[in-house]
């Protein structure tokens, strides 16, 4: 059971006891809470509904109500227990409690953090943890006094004959008094509508499209987070539980595939991005000026910089496509120019091009060794398995980098009124266009190579990258069809979707995070690069693969599923670490209804 709202959300069982637990902002608030009535674990009867374990014959004497809801003050508990017998009766409750404060980061990784553990305090019922100046408390308030010991809470209600007795209780960083968890409930649900309500999308007829846009809208709503400093915009958040926060490259597709239908989620993903947008030389952090973010951290691990993130400027391709999408929505054109040359100055003079005629990334600096989407360390590779060394220009980067200049001629004459400014970066994306044609285009594939290394080399495995290409119109005519004819075969499509490197290459492997896998945002990209060119049939095949995937999975797509060919996974096989919902995944849909 996953519940979201902001930076928070919220992993537990059916029963509404934590899994993975409570996480406000990067670190877990609450890792165990088990809920007792009498002493033991309580029977699920279907969702939000508990009673005590009964023999058969004998009908459990009383009923638990539990509901849940979450905001930034943490989790918010209401039981209700309903007595059905004749005679008052007393139930105990109890909650098992208790908090590690980790931050993601340890969760995700192997690797090992030198970290001190949390208190009890001496009311037992608030943990606190300190580490220097960083300190984290999780405090438990109820409406009802509890006995605590042990990191255990217990109460002795007393339920009138066939009445209720209710008990309201949160557990968050704030202590505030308990709330009416229906009412939060309810703000949530009225919020989430607003926004789905206010996207303007056809009804296609099409049951399993229509479906799966209206999860993902769903779904958008619930990912919204809002960045401390710009207060009240909200932005869609990556994924959910790894990416609940601001991410460049996935905030700025996520919002190109909505911005038909949603304009606003544009608007403020080109602000957010703009605040953030780099201002300095920063090796530790990547950062550059005018570089667009990458990833935005607010916990323990990025406090202290064991992790290279807090602010991490990690990828090439979050820039470019920032000025894609300022290109595609206009509207901000003249109030953030600013930002949008000095992004334009960062690929001409930091990223790369006029130096390298490409824009590229180094493969030994912090963090990440991949910095375009495919940022798993071995993605990168020849069609052979043999990792390629940096700096890496990758395919579909220099695409980006095509359309970003030629939207940003377009502004600069209709909207700056800067006709030379237009001028210098059409001639640029004339020769980007010129040269990704000599040095990409592999003419016994009839494809383009998935990278050049850093000799310049072709990296020559068959990817899906080639989508991100065809998309983006750096190709012509002829090249473009003979890619659009190769990306739409038998080794590419799986059954539910593009895969990221085509079968039968020995770099292959389908259960790979990123080299033979599906991801839905890849398979959308790929589907709206074959229309580019006019391949229909192959776009409405891959299509209806990942509709079907949709289906399968009640329409909310996840972030990657398993390249394994259709008729050996008759049902979609999530990678088992992917996000659900994932923001670029439930956007996906939307990028469909686009024709």
């Amino acid at each position: 059971m996953l519940n979201i709202s902001g930076t928070t959300f919220w992993l537990a069982d059916d029963r509404g006891d934590a899994t993975d637990g409570l996480f406000i902002d990067d670190i877990r608030h609450l890792s165990h809470w088990r809920l007792l009535v009498d002493g033991v674990a309580p029977v699920l009867l279907t969702a939000g509904v508990l009673a005590p374990p009964a023999r058969r014959g004998h009908p459990a004497p009383y009923t638990v109500f539990r509901t849940q809801a979450i905001d930034n003050a943490g989790l918010t508990e209401r039981l209700r227990v309903v007595n059905h017998d004749a005679e008052p009766r007393t139930v105990e409750i109890g909650y098992e409690f208790g908090a590690d404060f980790a931050d993601q980061f340890e969760l995700r990784t192997d690797r090992s953090f030198d970290k001190p553990g949390a208190e009890l305090t001496s009311d037992g019922a608030t943990l606190r943890y300190r580490r220097g100046d960083w300190t984290r408390q999780t405090v438990i308030t109820s409406n009802l006094p509890a006995q605590v010991a042990a990191a255990t809470l217990r109460w002795a209600l007393t339920v009138p004959s066939h009445g209720e007795a209710v008990l309201d209780l949160n557990a968050g960083p704030t202590g505030r008094p308990p709330g009416d968890a229906e009412q939060i409930q309810a703000r949530a649900a009225a919020d989430n509508a607003a926004f789905t309500s206010s996207a303007t999308v056809p009804v296609t007829g099409r049951a399993e499209l229509d479906n799966a846009v209206a999860q993902g809208l769903r779904d958008l709503a619930a990912m919204r987070v809002e960045l401390p400093m710009l207060p009240g915009l909200r932005i869609p958040g990556a994924g959910v539980p790894w990416f609940l926060t601001l991410f460049g490259r996935d905030s700025a597709l996520t919002a190109m595939f909505a911005l038909p239908y949603l304009p606003g989620l544009a608007r403020d993903v080109l602000r957010a991005l703009a605040a953030t947008q780099g201002t300095r030389i920063d090796p530790a952090h990547l950062e550059e000026p005018g570089k667009i973010i990458h990833e935005l951290r607010s916990g323990e691990l990025a406090h202290f910089g064991q992790i290279p993130y807090g602010r991490y400027y990690g990828s090439v391709d979050s820039t470019p496509l920032f000025l894609m999408l300022m290109a595609a929505q206009r509207e901000l054109a003249a109030e953030l120019e600013a930002p949008a040359r000095a992004a334009v100055d960062w690929m001409l003079h930091h990223g790369g091009l006029d130096q390298n005629g490409y824009l590229v990334y180094r493969t030994d600096g912090p963090g990440l060794v991949h910095q375009c989407w495919k940022d798993s360390p071995t993605a990168i590779c020849f069609r052979d398995g043999t990792p390629a060394q940096g700096p890496i220009a990758a395919a579909e980067v220099q695409g980006y980098a095509y359309a970003a200049l030629r939207g940003i001629a377009d502004l600069a004459r209709t909207v700056w009124a800067d006709p030379h400014y237009a001028a210098a970066l059409d001639a640029r994306a004339d020769k980007l266009q010129a040269d990704f044609l000599t040095d990409f285009w592999m003419p016994d594939d009839g494809f383009v190579a998935l990278a050049l290394d850093g000799q310049r080399r072709q990296v020559d495995a068959l990817a899906s990258n080639a989508g991100h290409v065809l998309w983006t119109g750096i190709l012509d005519s002829e090249h473009g069809a003979a890619v659009a004819a190769r990306l739409g075969g038998d080794d590419f499509f799986s059954g539910w979707g593009v895969r990221t490197l085509a079968a039968g290459q020995p770099c292959h492997h389908p259960a790979s995070y990123h080299n033979g896998s599906v991801w839905p945002h890849d398979t959308a990209i790929a589907v709206a690069g074959l229309r580019r060119y006019g391949a229909r049939a192959a776009a409405d095949r891959l299509a209806d693969g990942l509709l079907a995937a949709a289906q399968a999975t009640g329409g909310r797509l996840p972030e990657v599923m398993s390249g394994l060919p259709r008729d050996q996974a008759p049902r979609p096989i999530p990678y088992p670490h992917s996000c659900s919902p994932q923001s670029w995944a439930a956007a996906a849909p939307l990028l469909l209804l686009q024709r």
